[in-house]
């Protein structure tokens, strides 16, 4: 699977898990409605079948995952809770970003 399409199906990924956990959020803690629980299982359902579509080993994926969640997460944070993330925020994506390339291509032609 080629680069771009790998971490455009992680982008996908970490949005779906976002929502899925996001919605109960605002369910429990801002006391919005119980029905946000519906759109938030489909959500972690996507999220279980979009990580389930990558064609090597689950533990990698889920490493190489990670720092791509952990850079939208961020976006989510900025674009959805209207807080601008601090250089230390970046700089922490950037480190997590840098992590998943080494583990993405370090692994002797083994990509996620």
């Amino acid at each position: 699977m080629d680069l771009l399409k790998t971490f455009g199906l992680f982008v996908a990924t970490a949005v779906a898990e976002i929502v899925g956990c996001y919605l109960p959020y605002l369910w429990l803690k801002q006391g919005k409605s119980p029905w946000l629980l519906v759109p938030a299982v489909i959500s972690l359902a996507a999220f279980a079948w979009l990580l389930a579509q990558h064609p090597t080993a689950a533990g990698r994926v889920y490493a190489a995952y990670g720092g791509v969640y952990i850079g939208v997460a961020i976006l989510w944070l900025w674009l959805v809770d209207k807080v601008q993330p601090s250089t230390t925020d970046w700089v922490g994506v950037a480190v997590c970003l840098i992590g998943m390339l080494i583990i993405m291509f370090g692994s002797q032609g083994q990509h996620v």
